[in-house]
Order: structure tokens, then C-alpha cells, then sequence
């Protein structure tokens, strides 16, 4: 929608078409935000570039060229008033996402640029460059680096599309924009990669990122099942190296199959770039999870001596209520080996320093990650290298433009993986 917007009012052409798979505009948006659509966020540029997990400096001149603050005008410039919540996400004042669609579809329509719906492309077609004057992009070598020199004389550009009925149009330019493989219901379905793929596109290995993880201690998650935990802070790392993939601070959710929440889809993505999706049993990740981060160990140890003190004939599990979640009890009192109707005059130093270490560090073992169905955004994509960062064009078929999710770049949670979205797109369509 967006570089359809941009290439009508940018590009002077007297067409532009639209062509969506789906019955509606919007599909995927409609979900986003759980329904409100978190359509961008009020961050500084800073900020929004430290949000960008993977190929951060691809996007400088995506972002600076239409950045937050231009989104938000022209959404409410389009009759859809925003506000700004915790965190700086931007929603519809509405909570509804589909007044986000609903105003972009009125972009589109005051531009001029044709929709037609529940139209599927197939191919994207291509030529040899004829008109010696247009120099082809430059040529990608077999070592990844791109070369000086115009390409040679047998240098493709675009020459028109196919659709899935087997309907041809003729055209020179095109921007594909079908989003990764997360959600497939909405229609990622891994179209576009396929198609850049024949074209000779390099995809890079593609996995679901902010999405939930599963991990080795199920049984004591599902005993936790629903539980939602606040300001807790979460460290990532490898079983053999004490370094940290991931820090983090905020909300998490236990599950039937593992963990689940903001904070867990954050550290997921950081997951994801540091398996490759391919963990062994030797190299396990492991997430630590510190339930009162603002309790140092000695300070933990004299509030449950507090505890411990004034309730010196209950047994242990009626007492740690002060502390820690009902359903979470037992599971902390299991992994310290200590029965739950052990009374506090007879619990040990050994025991009570067991308890504090296992609140301060309760560990679980990633195994992996749910699958697209459950994933926000597609990690990985298109090879970023293979792309002209200043315009979305393709460096190795002139006239072909790429953006949004199908590119090899990803963002953390709140807003800004849509905002790469909107400003790709806006990108693409501008060059053209």
C-alpha cells in the first residue's frame, strides 16, 4: 500500500497497480497489535535503530527518507487520529486496526492508484537490457562483493508479471512487497521468495522471530500454565559461555508448551540470530530468569528470614506466598529439593540459600521456537547485499524493487518492524 502511494505521487506514472492476493487490503495489518495495530513507535532515530535486530544500516536511508513522525501525519492527515502509549507505541485513538487500513485505503484512493483484489502473481517476468544508454546495476560477484563495472550486455531487466490465471501484463517496473512466511493464513505463504529465488535472488535461511520458545522444563510450565509474571529481568546465553545473547527487562507468560510475552518474543529474535536454528544438546541456550531483580541476594536472604521469623510453625509452602506467585511454589520448592510441608523452624542455611539462588536464577532450557503460525515477523530474507540501500532496487534485475519482510531485516517488538515496513515501501515506490 505504501509504495503504492509513493510510486503515484512520486513517480508522476499514469498508472499504478495495485495486485493483492487476498479478498482485502490489509490483511496481515488487520491482526497486528492483537487487533489495534501498533503502527509504529515515537522513538528518536537512535532508538529506532537500536530496535533493529538484523542489517540496522541497510535502513538509513529508508528511515531518515520516511520516518515515524511522517507515518503519523499522513495516517492522520487521512482521518485516523494516533496515540502514543507506554513504551512510545503508537495506536489508532480507536484500538481499532482496521481504522488504519481503512485511512491507508483512502491514501490510496485520493492518489489514484488502481486495487484489484484476489489477484495472485505468479512470475515476474524479465529481458535482456537493449538500450545500450541504460546501465544495468552493478554486478554481484561470486564472493559477495559487488563489482565496479556495468554489468554485461546480457543484464536482465523487468519486463512484465503473470498472473495465476495465466494473464500477462506488460510493464518495467515492479516493487514485490508479499511479506515473509509468519502468518501464512494472512497470505505469507513465501510467494515472493520463490519468486526472487528464480529470478536469482539470494535467501537467506528464513525462521519465526518474536514468537514464543519451547524449552526442556515443560512440566513445570505447564504447571505455570497462564501464570504472567511482571518486571522480572531475563538473560539469554549459551550453556558453555557466560556471555549474554540477550538482556532484557519486562512481562512474561508461562504456557503448556514453554514461555510466551513481550519480553520472551524479544528474546527470541536474539535466539534466532545466534542458533541459525540449529542448537545442539551441547550447546543449549538457556534463559535466566531473575524474579526480583530489585533484590540483590543478600537483600532476598533478609526479607525471607523476615518471613521466616514471623511464621516459625507453618510449613514453607504457606509462607512463600509472600513472595512468589501461588502456582510458581511448588515448582521453586521441587527444584530446591525442599517438601512443601516442611515446617520454616526446620529449614536449613543450605536450603534457604538454595531458595534465593533459584529466585534469582530460574533457568530454563530453549529448545526451539513455535512455528510461523505463532510468529510475528519472518527472520531472515532476501540478501540485503543484492539490494540498493538507497533506492529497494534490485542489483541484479533493473526496474525490480524489494521491500518490507521479504528483506533480510528484522526489529524487536513495539512498532518497528511495521515502520520498516512503511518505509521501504515508501522508498521503493519514490525511485521508481
Amino acid at each position: 500500500m505504501m509504495a503504492a502511494y509513493s510510486a503515484k505521487v512520486s513517480g508522476g506514472f499514469d498508472e499504478v497497480l495495485l495486485l493483492e492476493k487476498n479478498e482485502k487490503l490489509g490483511k496481515k495489518v488487520y491482526i497486528t497489535g492483537k487487533g489495534r495495530c501498533n503502527v509504529t513507535n515515537a522513538c528518536s532515530n537512535e532508538e529506532f535503530f537500536n530496535n533493529v535486530v538484523s542489517n540496522p544500516k541497510f535502513l538509513y536511508s529508508a528511515y531518515y527518507g520516511f520516518d515515524n513522525n511522517a507515518l503519523m501525519r499522513l495516517i492522520e492527515d487521512n482521518g485516523c487520529p494516533l496515540k502514543t502509549e507506554r513504551g512510545n507505541r503508537v495506536f489508532p485513538v480507536s484500538d481499532h486496526s482496521s481504522d488504519i487500513i481503512k485511512a491507508m485505503s483512502d491514501v490510496l484512493k485520493k492518489a489514484g492508484v488502481k486495487v484489484r483484489l484476489n489477484t495472485e502473481v505468479r512470475e515476474i517476468l524479465t529481458g535482456p537490457i537493449r538500450d545500450a544508454s541504460i546501465k544495468e546495476s552493478p554486478v554481484l560477484r561470486e564472493d559477495g562483493m559487488i563489482s565496479d563495472k556495468d554489468n554485461p550486455a546480457d543484464g536482465k531487466r523487468v519486463t512484465g508479471i503473470v498472473l495465476k490465471t495465466g494473464e500477462k501484463k506488460d510493464c518495467d517496473r515492479v516493487v514485490i512487497a508479499t511479506g515473509g512466511l509468519s502468518y501464512p493464513s494472512t497470505g505469507s505463504t513465501g510467494d515472493g521468495h520463490r519468486m526472487l529465488k528464480r529470478l536469482g535472488h539470494t535467501v537467506t535461511d528464513c525462521r519465526p522471530a518474536l514468537v514464543p520458545l519451547e524449552v526442556k522444563e515443560v512440566d513445570e510450565c505447564m504447571l505455570m500454565q497462564g501464570l504472567a509474571l511482571k518486571n522480572v529481568s531475563l538473560r539469554l546465553s549459551r550453556a558453555s559461555k557466560k556471555k549474554s545473547i540477550y538482556d532484557g527487562f519486562g512481562e512474561m507468560l508461562f504456557t503448556h508448551f514453554g514461555v510466551s510475552g513481550p519480553l520472551i518474543l524479544s528474546a527470541s529474535s536474539h535466539y534466532g540470530q545466534s542458533v541459525k536454528g540449529t542448537v545442539s544438546e551441547a550447546e543449549d541456550i538457556i534463559l535466566h530468569i531473575d524474579l526480583k531483580p530489585a533484590l540483590s541476594h543478600e537483600q532476598l536472604d533478609l526479607r525471607m528470614l523476615r518471613d521466616f521469623d514471623a511464621a516459625k510453625n507453618k510449613s514453607i509452602h504457606n509462607v512463600m506466598g509472600g513472595l512468589l506467585p501461588g502456582s510458581m511454589i511448588p515448582v521453586i520448592l521441587k527444584r530446591c529439593n525442599i517438601s512443601p510441608d516442611k515446617k520454616i523452624n526446620e529449614i536449613t542455611k543450605q536450603e534457604r540459600d538454595a531458595l534465593t539462588d533459584t529466585i534469582k536464577d530460574y533457568s530454563l532450557h530453549v529448545t526451539g521456537t513455535r512455528d510461523y503460525n505463532e510468529a510475528i515477523i519472518t527472520q531472515g530474507g532476501v540478501n540485503v547485499k543484492e539490494i540498493n540501500p538507497s533506492t529497494m532496487e534490485s542489483k541484479l534485475i533493473k526496474g525490480l524493487y524489494i521491500a518490507g519482510e521479504l528483506l533480510d531485516v528484522d526489529a524487536l517488538t513495539g512498532g518497528f518492524n511495521l515502520q520498516i515496513a512503511w518505509s521501504t515501501g515508501y522508498l521503493a515506490g519514490e525511485i521508481i
